[in-house]
């Protein structure tokens, strides 16, 4: 079981968080602006990185906070970097 460090709870087992996926860049601000294949990169496309990268996670059955996290999709290394989760629905 991967031990996940909540910034307000400590590390708690993975099976009390839910994995948001990867920290999206920031929604652009004229979305009318842009064009649809750049709207559809944003919405699907994703990086997929192999080796460190941004996750949001939810603390769904703990606390209910998002947050992000740096983790290392070789090693499952996890380092928090953001308790207000960035762009959290």
């Amino acid at each position: 079981m991967l031990p996940i460090p909540c910034p307000f709870c400590g590390v708690r087992p993975e099976t009390e968080f839910v994995c948001a996926g990867e920290l999206l860049p920031p929604r652009p601000s004229e979305p009318q602006a842009v064009t649809d294949a750049a709207w559809a990169d944003w919405v699907v496309m994703r990086n997929n990185t192999r080796g460190e990268h941004s996750e949001r996670w939810w603390h769904a059955r703990g606390c209910g906070s998002w947050f992000a996290l740096q983790r290392n999709t070789v090693t499952h290394e996890l380092l928090p970097i953001d308790p207000a989760g960035g762009d959290v629905p």
